[in-house]
């Protein structure tokens, strides 16, 4: 069963929060009890505990741009695989890949995880 082309078109709307560094517009996007894990950090529960982790690892970038490659959707499942180009504080940039996966109810998410390597980033 395939994902209703609005909850791929949501995905980008909140890909587009994250661009533009806007955590309050992002966490809009989940559920009240959403879980949401970035790499191998522990998962965090809930819109505002997940409003405080995006906005403090905001703070340690200067942007982001997402380059979302592929989605495959399931069910209430998508998967978006891409890369994502940081600009650090001092001017350089780095490129990942990336693989994210959203679990829908209704149409927010309810569990979000990224799957990134992302100590390069911060590598000297």
């Amino acid at each position: 069963m395939t994902k209703s082309n609005a909850v791929s078109d949501d995905a980008g709307g909140m890909f587009a929060a994250i661009d533009s560094k806007d955590a309050q517009a992002f966490v809009g996007f989940l559920t009240e009890d959403a879980v949401f894990r970035f790499g191998s950090a522990p998962a965090v529960r809930g819109r505002q505990a997940i409003l405080a982790a995006v906005d403090g690892f905001f703070g340690t970038i200067a942007s982001c741009s997402h380059d979302v490659q592929k989605t495959l959707s399931s069910d209430r499942t998508l998967v978006c695989e891409g890369e994502v180009t940081y600009r650090r504080h001092n001017g350089t940039e780095i490129t990942l890949p990336f693989t994210d996966i959203f679990e829908y109810d209704g149409d927010l998410i309810s569990q979000y995880k990224i799957y990134i390597d992302i100590g390069p980033l911060y590598a000297e």
